[in-house]
């Protein structure tokens, strides 16, 4: 379903002239392609919709890094173009977990494994990775889960 929206979302930009819209596009369906490449060097037949959405969390997590940097360097005209295309790429991820959701769902995930030390953070990681791939940061998940699990 993922790969259908970027193809009809890359179709309707190119056919209203939307650069922006379909160079965001285009981005993702090559990220897409090289996690397909990965994909069947395992084994599988094309990389799942939950490895899509990690990648376009990392996408966004590097224009935002690319934002500071623009800004830091008084180069606003950088900073709007990777505004727009997080814009664009949020478009296709779920709905993000608020800092309270988040923290919720992380001691659910915890109760829910019996993890009571830092030592069962990778199991903890890996849970929330499976059941919430692309609406979380997982880099903030990590300070709650060592700060539940201290």
């Amino acid at each position: 379903m993922l790969r259908d929206d970027l193809q009809n979302t890359l179709k309707e930009a190119m056919k209203s002239r939307d650069t922006e819209t379909v160079n965001a596009v285009r981005l993702i369906i090559a990220g897409q392609k090289e996690k397909d490449v990965e994909a069947r060097g395992k084994g599988q037949e094309k990389a799942s919709d939950d490895v899509l959405l990690a990648m376009m969390q990392s996408m966004i997590k590097q224009r935002n890094e690319s934002i500071k940097i623009y800004n830091d360097g008084n180069r606003p005209d950088l900073a709007a173009k990777e505004q727009s295309e997080i814009n664009v790429i949020s478009r296709f991820l779920p709905k993000q977990l608020n800092a309270e959701e988040a923290e919720a769902a992380i001691k659910a995930v915890v109760t829910s494994l019996g993890a009571s030390s830092i030592k069962d953070m990778g199991k903890v990681m890996g849970a929330l990775k499976t059941q919430y791939a692309g609406q979380m940061d997982f880099g903030a998940a990590s300070a709650i889960i060592k700060k539940i699990l201290a």
